[in-house]
Order: structure tokens, then C-alpha cells, then sequence
């Protein structure tokens, strides 16, 4: 049997590969144990101390999922605590504008330093014939003033940190635009920054939605009771009997070696993508979204049916929506929207043509494209009508390149966020002259659904694969070596991973009464139907798995 003290260090400290994801068992007793804490505090009339306790089991879960990362999140939380309280207490703007200027340097430098360190200094050697080594400055700080022994020749990607780095930077922005009030205490702002059923892949929580519902009495009626547990058990059975199942039995086979297998199965492996990557993303938001209910707090809904969209605009609009709207609000807008440039726009863009000019590797890239825009430029200046199209379509096309470069600085992520920025102008342009854009008839509505599914799932050969290479030899199998012949016995073969894929597609695409009416059906059950019903289906969820449990498909972002 363990000793106490190796008891005591399994529960308390970091243990890599044990982090606590929502489909590990120790997250489950994790939270039991936090409700059973919650249970003395959460009537409290002192908000602050519900917002501590919470905090602190907050920050604790993060230490567990990301050890020493955990003092990146608290100096995220000081900084925009503090910038929040002094931008609502100064009176002139030129303050204001340097206090938010500071906020965006420091986190999107943190964000910048340990997302896409590696890559600059790897370009930069490459481009430059330097020798430059990648150093965590973090770790040696931290190990000279706190006596710890991290590695300082290698940076890791924090959990989350592009969703709390968003999150902390909405806050401070909001408070500058004089749409929320600053927290009462750093508390509390610690709390709302940190709540661990969001806090490592979202959806990212804006402070007004949010920091009302701290300072009100909890609340949990029968109706959300079984909403919460209904959310969960959606949640569960999305990412793991469908997402995980099917990626480990057929999609990830696929991808890690297009060439050995058919056009069809390259096929059908990227269609099985689309609908893994939806139900892993949107199976951690559902729970994400049960547990904080159980808590007493809502989250934002963060997908709504996206393969239901019927273009491309409206799938952006149920995908990923909290990102979404974040770049809406605080990128798109600001640029200037659909009305045309801005200083903002040429900034976004010259960022965008240094992330280019590192990938090809050719600094003589840069002035090259900038050549390029001057022209255009010239152009817009000469001809209003041209300038017209360049200027209300220049902002969406940046935005997505940046949501691309957002999961990372490769070629993938570009082409990807291009691709489907392209899809955005293309549309804006095809809606005027289709015959079918305000059809309502079924037909019209399933070949626009189809076509829009079809174009979103042929972008995700770029965000999936790890390298062009890949994503070449997937191309080429597709193109090149599909043989309908084999459709059958494909078929045969993989026939419990396509039964899995068929179930998921048919789910995602039943009408929302349907969905409706089973959700209602299981909230209005008796606390002892749905104790049985839940117990049962997580039972048979878990049974299905075949092999370690998978990570959170967004967790690397």
C-alpha cells in the first residue's frame, strides 16, 4: 500500500500525464470534492468569499493540468486587474490609450513568446545564417528566485493560455470602451479569469455576461439541474464514444500515412475529421457548460449545428462563437469593419506579410509584398470603385489570416484561414447573383448545406495535417487513386467506425424540435431516471474506448 506522504504527493502535485480533463476519472473526484467544499460557502451573502473558494480550487486545477504555468495565468490576472481599475480611474484619454497599449504588449507578448518563439528563431537562423538558440526565459527566473529546477532549453505551450490571454484583454478593452465597470476585488477578477470548467479551451467568456452573475444569489432549479447533468452526459458521449472512437480506429490512421491508404479512405478520413473535431471541441464546451451550471454560473453557447450552415458566413456564425465574435468585436470591427481600411488594417497586415516572409524563409519576400500592396494602394487611390472592393473586403480576409495564424505559425494555418476568408468575399459575391440564396425549398436547402459542408471539411486537410507533405500525399490519394470500386469493401472494413460516424452525422443534422423534445423529455425525468439513464450511458460510453484516453483537440491551442 502507498504511504500517506505518497498519497498526499499524488493529489497535490503536478504528475505529467495525469492532467485532469474532463474524461479522466480524477477530474470526476476533483469536482465532487469541490461541490462538497461549494456546499459550505456557496449561500454565503459575502460573494467574495464564494469568488475566493472558487478561485483558489481554480488555480489548483490549473497547477494540476499545467504545473508552473499557473504563475503565467496569476501574472495575466494582476496585470489586467490592475490596468482595468486605473484605465475606469483616469480621466484623460491619452492615459487610457497607454494603459491599453501596455495590456496588449504584455499579454500578447506572453502569448507571442511562448506560441511562436520557436518559430521566429528558427526563421530567423535559417534566413540569416544565425545560431540562435531558444531560451524559456521563465524557467530561469523562476528557478533562480524560487530554488526550482525547470528546463530552460525548451518552452511549452501553457493550457489555455490563448483563451485566458483573449478573455483578460476583452475585460480591459471593455472597461476602456466604458461598457463594464472594473471588478470589486482582485478576487473576484482572479475568479472570473480562471474559472476551471472554461478556463483551458473555452468559450471565452466576456467580462459582462459573466461578472454580474458573480454577485448574484446562487440559483439551481430542478429544470437546470437536469439541463447540467444533460449537458455532460452529451458532452461525454460526443468526445468519446464518437470523437475518440472513430479517430483512433480510422481518422488519425489515415493521416498519419495518406499514401498507404486509398483515394476513398483519404476521402472518408477527412469527412470522419470534420465530425471528430466538432464533437471533440463542442463535447468539452457542453460539459465545460454542465459543471459551471451546477456551480451556478452560464457560459455562452459556443457551437449552434455549424453543419447545418447553409454558406460560409452563417457557418461562422455557429462555429467556434466565442472566438468568433471576439474577433468580430476586437479585430474585425476595429479595423474598420465593412466600411472600409484603416491604420489598423496595415498594421494587421504588415504582421501577416512578416509571418510569410518567415515561412518562405527569403527576407527579400517582405518588400516584395510590400511593393505589391503599394500598388493596390495606388490603384484604390486612382479608382474609387476598386478602392471600394479592396476596402470592405481587405478587413474580413485579414481577420481570418490572423484567426489562422491564431492556432499557429505554419503554412497549414495560413492556407486554412485563408481559404476560408476567400470563401467569406467569394460568397458576399455569389449571394447577389444565386438563384437558390433565398430558396426555401428543402432541395435548395440541402445542396447549400452540402456545398457548405463539402468546402469547410476540404479546408480541414490544412488545420489537420502536420506538415505540407501530408497534405499533399492526401490530396494526391484523393484526386489521383479513387477507385468507387473499393467503396465497398472500404465499407466493410471499417464498418464500426463509419456506423459511429453515420450516428454522429445523423444527431448533428435532426431538427431542433427533435433535439428539443428528447432534452426536455430527459430534463422533466425523476432525479432517480436520470441518476440511471446518466449512470448507464457514461457506462457504455467508457466501454467503447480503445485505447488512452485522448487529449481535448484545442488543448495544443
Amino acid at each position: 500500500m502507498m504511504d500517506l506522504q505518497a498519497i498526499l504527493e499524488k493529489i497535490f502535485l503536478y504528475h505529467q500525464g495525469d492532467s485532469w480533463i474532463f474524461t479522466r476519472f480524477s477530474f470526476w473526484v476533483f469536482f465532487a470534492l469541490v461541490l462538497t467544499g461549494y456546499s459550505f460557502v456557496y449561500k454565503n451573502k459575502n460573494r467574495s468569499m464564494r469568488a475566493g473558494y472558487l478561485f483558489v480550487v481554480s488555480l489548483f486545477f490549473y497547477y494540476k493540468t499545467s504545473e508552473h504555468f499557473f504563475y503565467i495565468l496569476l501574472l495575466s490576472t494582476l496585470t489586467d486587474y490592475y490596468i482595468g481599475k486605473w484605465v475606469y480611474a483616469s480621466k484623460k484619454l491619452l492615459s487610457k490609450r497607454l494603459l491599453i497599449t501596455a495590456s496588449l504588449l504584455i499579454n500578447l507578448g506572453l502569448l507571442v513568446y511562448f506560441k511562436y518563439a520557436y518559430f521566429f528563431v528558427l526563421s530567423v537562423n535559417d534566413m540569416f545564417g544565425t545560431n540562435f538558440e531558444v531560451v524559456n526565459y521563465m524557467a530561469v527566473y523562476v528557478n533562480e528566485y524560487m530554488n526550482t529546477h525547470f528546463t530552460v532549453d525548451k518552452i511549452l505551450l501553457p493550457v489555455g493560455i490563448s483563451f485566458y490571454t483573449f478573455q483578460t484583454i476583452s475585460y480591459s478593452i471593455d472597461v476602456y470602451r466604458g461598457e463594464v465597470k472594473p471588478v470589486k476585488n482582485l478576487i473576484d477578477f482572479g475568479f472570473y479569469v480562471s474559472f476551471f470548467p472554461q478556463l483551458v479551451a473555452g468559450p471565452i467568456v466576456r467580462a459582462a455576461q459573466f461578472i454580474p452573475q458573480m454577485y448574484q444569489d446562487y440559483k439551481l432549479t430542478r429544470e437546470q439541474f437536469g439541463l447540467a447533468i444533460f449537458w455532460i452526459m452529451k458532452g461525454l458521449v460526443k468526445k468519446i464514444f464518437i470523437g475518440d472512437y472513430i479517430a483512433v480506429n480510422f481518422v488519425d490512421r489515415v493521416f498519419d500515412a495518406p499514401l498507404h491508404f486509398t483515394g476513398v479512405e483519404n476521402l472518408l478520413a477527412l469527412f470522419g475529421y470534420s465530425l471528430q473535431v466538432y464533437v471533440d471541441f463542442s463535447g468539452y464546451t457542453d460539459i465545460a457548460i454542465g459543471v459551471a451550471l451546477l456551480l451556478g454560473f452560464t457560459l455562452p453557447r459556443n457551437f449552434n449545428s455549424p453543419y447545418k450552415a447553409q454558406n460560409v458566413g452563417d457557418f461562422w456564425k455557429r462555429w467556434h462563437i466565442s472566438l468568433s465574435t471576439w474577433l468580430k468585436d476586437y479585430l474585425y470591427i476595429p479595423m474598420g469593419g465593412n466600411r472600409g481600411g484603416s491604420v489598423f488594417s496595415y498594421i494587421m497586415l504588415t504582421i501577416i506579410l512578416l509571418f510569410i516572409t518567415l515561412l518562405v524563409g527569403y527576407w527579400w519576400i517582405f518588400p516584395a509584398m510590400v511593393s505589391v500592396g503599394f500598388i493596390l494602394w495606388f490603384f484604390s487611390w486612382k479608382f474609387p470603385a476598386f478602392k471600394k472592393q479592396v476596402n470592405t473586403n481587405i478587413n474580413l480576409m485579414l481577420t481570418m489570416l490572423l484567426g489562422g495564424l491564431w492556432h499557429g505559425a505554419s503554412w497549414q494555418f495560413i492556407i486554412w484561414g485563408g481559404l476560408n476568408g476567400l470563401g467569406l468575399v467569394v460568397y458576399k459575391f455569389w449571394r447577389k447573383i444565386s438563384p437558390w440564396e433565398k430558396s426555401n425549398h428543402r432541395l435548395a436547402i440541402v445542396w447549400k448545406i452540402a456545398i457548405t459542408f463539402t468546402f469547410i471539411t476540404f479546408t480541414r486537410v490544412f488545420f489537420r495535417s502536420e506538415s505540407m507533405e501530408v497534405v499533399n500525399g492526401m490530396l494526391h490519394q484523393i484526386f489521383s487513386t479513387t477507385e468507387l470500386s473499393l467503396i465497398p469493401q472500404i465499407l466493410i472494413s471499417y464498418k464500426w467506425p463509419f456506423l459511429v460516424m453515420l450516428t454522429g452525422f445523423v444527431f448533428h443534422w435532426l431538427p431542433y424540435a427533435t433535439k428539443d423534445h428528447y432534452r426536455g423529455w430527459f430534463i422533466r425525468q425523476h432525479f432517480i431516471a436520470q441518476a440511471a439513464i446518466f449512470a448507464t450511458v457514461v457506462f457504455l460510453v467508457y466501454q467503447s474506448m480503445s485505447s488512452e484516453m485522448q487529449a481535448f483537440i484545442y488543448f495544443q491551442f
